[in-house]
């Protein structure tokens, strides 16, 4: 049975458009700022930029009933800041420097080919027949661009972005710990510790603070391209999990190269556009995913935002938050049912086979 379709991919989709746009913009800025510098400065945008937007959402009372991180969260955010926050950025700015604008941001799709490989292999996520070739389709596309090199393109370029890649890819499947808890708050303070660190390695070896116009424009780059991003994608780890989560950000280097070509006058070259095939129908194998079947959900006690659904039909304390969705502590008893479903925060079950 075809799975339904779910609001969190148009969330997966839009987090891919926003950070593959950031790709050929942060491209432009290298001219004017280092690529240490750049990395701070992406992700502080995106750090200061959520932390108003959280603020103005709490003191107008719209922010959105959410589950804070918990202490036990601390070790797993840790993790997610400095493989994605700090090691992950500053990698790409320093590729960047040796790669065409379109060649990166097409090489972007390595991050979604190794969540995937991570997600299956090592954290042991359900990924069916259709979903692996779906994944082999975007392998083959991001093997295509790095073999054909194009004039003034280089080794390192392709290394330090494939780096960028593998320590997004862990970021990605680690993030998935923390997929119940406030997007907002994960993206701001991955945003404010990350690129306080990255800021404070650039000046301290040298780099100088950018004029004010390539200050604002980096800041705005990464609000959107890293902030913003990241809560949709967030999101929508908590609904899809993290490889196909992965599997629809894999739009991102279009949009990148689209962009590339647009903004920055590079060719649209043939490879290009025969990895731009190979990943669209590595997309739309995901999007056309089936996966139904009888499973278990075992007794079990979290903390996450919900609504009275066939998954949650607890009683409440007197104290519980009224109306819906609401956040407070539950407890799930052991269902055995069957429907359509995704590997979302109460799916994580093992398949046989």
């Amino acid at each position: 049975m075809r799975l339904p379709v779910s609001p969190a991919i148009g969330m997966a989709l839009g987090a891919a458009a926003l950070f593959g746009a950031s790709t050929p913009l942060a491209k432009i800025m290298l001219g004017q700022i280092s690529p240490w510098m750049l990395a701070g400065l992406l992700y502080l945008g995106a750090g200061f930029g959520l932390a108003v937007l959280r603020f103005s959402m709490r003191w107008s009372g719209k922010a959105p009933a959410e589950a804070p991180l918990r202490r036990a969260d601390l070790g797993w955010l840790a993790a997610v800041v400095l493989s994605g926050g700090v090691a992950g950025p500053l990698l790409l700015m320093l590729g960047l420097q040796y790669s065409a604008g379109a060649e990166a941001a097409l090489l972007l799709n390595l991050e979604s080919a190794l969540t995937l490989g991570l997600a299956w292999l090592v954290f042991r996520e359900n990924v069916d027949i259709r979903i692996g070739i779906g994944a082999a389709a975007i392998i083959a596309g991001a093997v295509l661009l790095s073999w054909w090199m194009p004039v003034g393109a280089s080794g390192p370029g392709v290394m330090l972005i494939a780096a960028a890649c593998l320590c997004w890819a862990i970021d990605n499947n680690l993030s998935r710990r923390l997929s119940a808890a406030d997007p907002l708050q994960i993206a701001m303070i991955k945003g404010l510790v990350a690129g306080s660190i990255n800021f404070g390695l650039a000046l301290s070896s040298g780099a100088s603070v950018p004029a004010a116009m390539p200050l604002a424009a980096s800041l705005a780059i990464g609000l959107f391209g890293y902030g913003i991003s990241l809560v949709l994608f967030m999101l929508s780890l908590r609904h899809l999990g993290t490889a196909r989560t992965g599997a629809y950000f894999s739009l991102a280097p279009f949009i990148g190269a689209a962009l590339a070509v647009a903004l920055l006058g590079e060719p649209l070259e043939w490879r290009l556009l025969a990895a731009g095939v190979l990943m669209g129908l590595g997309l739309y194998l995901h999007l056309a995913e089936r996966h139904s079947h009888e499973h278990r959900h075992e007794a079990a006690a979290h903390d996450h935002a919900h609504v009275h659904d066939e998954h949650h039909r607890h009683g409440h304390a007197p104290d519980d938050p009224p109306g819906e969705p609401h956040v407070h502590a539950h407890r799930h008893g052991t269902l055995v049912h069957a429907h359509p479903h995704y590997p979302d925060i109460h799916h994580r079950h093992d398949h046989m086979g």
